[in-house]
């Protein structure tokens, strides 16, 4: 049995004799082998938990590394919940618990700039198909005590073709959707998926527009650049936000110091990166002028684009942002990645990108009575979000009304644009 030692990643604390067990076991009836333990450390878990994530199909957001940045820059408690059948690993979902209007949340650590969760399975219980009906109860057991409401946020019911263990929890359709490109044999092919004539045309054009002003140059950032374009990022967005009267969700210091953890996190040798720099940088008459910044998180054959921001002051007609995109797909086409993700929310240049939408959901499990009325109340808001989505003029009066009440943070999305 495990005991709390109350310490959080990669901070070590010294367990007294009389703290209380962080083990709560159930035995769905659905599974009699099936068991839950609940830790409130990630250190006792982190060789299953490498072991779980090496996974092609498991999210980076819920990779160790991923998690441990942002255990140590919020310092929420911990309800991580490892499943068991007998004495092999069966699956991990790393939770946190964020206690807001006197409601505990039992969330996915750092989900607020999440664009995709999966949790963690191991491949026996994903070949068992009578376990998955058996996580609600197991988990709702797990987490009493501790949280009055669950909730699974940005979590595909299907996801490139495997079913999702956690799509028997109770759910309700996220208001933004996610968007992706996947890699065919060729370039060619890939791009022929959203015009490639007209991609071609267009690259061209602004490939014209920059050697015109002494060219460019493709930067994907040393390690002892990586602090500094991810602050000129921060700068850059905050700009972007401020000009388009929209809240700006980088502007906190424990955000952003999760994301220069995360710089630091990347793997030694091969193409995995908890988050990577890169960037496009003028040469010529505008020598050093960094146009448009991107941070990437690759796993396996998945790419996503956290987030993303533009200078437009010296070459707007350019359009940065779109040819670094084009940069960057092209080159990692060549490195052997399957599926370029935009992340969640609605935007044309996704759009123009992407002939694949993927609908993702927020799991709600009531835990307490209190969370039963905090679940209704989270339907009703999401479906009052996507009411609002779906009307243009009104969303963009909310935002820029929000912005001048300075009213929260928007939502996961790489943009921080997707609430």
């Amino acid at each position: 049995m495990q005991t709390q030692t109350r310490d959080i990643a990669g901070i070590a604390a010294a367990a007294t004799a009389d703290e209380p067990t962080a083990s709560n076991r159930v035995r769905p009836a659905a599974a009699d082998q099936l068991r839950i333990d609940i830790f409130d450390s990630m250190i006792p878990l982190e060789a299953e938990w490498r072991e779980l994530e090496q996974d092609n199909l498991a999210s980076v957001h819920q990779s160790y590394d991923w998690c441990t940045a942002w255990v140590e820059s919020f310092r929420y408690p911990l309800a991580i919940l490892r499943g068991s059948i007998g004495d092999r690993i069966a699956f991990i979902l790393p939770l946190e618990i964020i206690r807001s209007r006197g409601i505990r949340r039992a969330e996915f650590i750092g989900a607020r700039h999440s664009n995709i969760n999966t949790g963690l399975f191991s491949a026996e219980f994903l070949a068992n198909e009578e376990l998955a009906p058996a996580l609600t109860t197991a988990i709702a057991t797990a987490l009493r005590g501790k949280a009055d409401l669950a909730i699974l946020r940005n979590v595909p019911l299907e996801w490139r073709g495997r079913r999702s263990p956690l799509a028997s929890l109770p759910a309700v359709e996220n208001q933004n959707h996610a968007f992706q490109l996947p890699f065919l044999d060729s370039f060619e092919a890939s791009l022929k998926q959203v015009n490639a004539k007209r991609r071609r045309k267009k690259f061209k054009h602004q490939s014209r527009i920059l050697e015109a002003t002494g060219g460019y140059e493709y930067m994907i950032a040393d390690p002892d650049q990586q602090d500094a374009l991810l602050d000129l990022f921060f700068h850059q967005k905050a700009v972007r936000f401020r000009e388009a009267s929209l809240p700006d969700v980088f502007d906190d210091v424990p955000t952003q110091a999760t994301f220069h953890r995360l710089l630091r996190r990347n793997a030694e040798g091969g193409f995995d990166a908890t988050l990577q720099m890169h960037a496009l940088r003028l040469k010529g008459e505008h020598e050093g002028h960094i146009a448009a910044v991107a941070a990437l998180s690759r796993k396996g054959d998945h790419v996503i684009c956290q987030f993303a921001s533009i200078d437009e002051a010296l070459v707007a007609e350019a359009s940065p942002g779109e040819f670094l995109f084009w940069l960057m797909i092209e080159r990692l086409h060549r490195e052997g990645v399957a599926l370029f993700d935009f992340g969640i929310g609605d935007q044309t240049y996704k759009r123009s990108w992407c002939p694949v939408e993927t609908v993702q959901h927020d799991l709600l499990l009531p835990i307490s009575s209190m969370g039963r009325m905090a679940a209704m109340a989270q339907r009703g808001i999401t479906h009052t979000k996507t009411a609002i989505k779906s009307n243009r003029k009104l969303y963009a009066f909310i935002q820029r009304l929000r912005a001048r009440r300075g009213t929260g943070a928007v939502a996961a999305g790489s943009d921080g644009e997707g609430d």
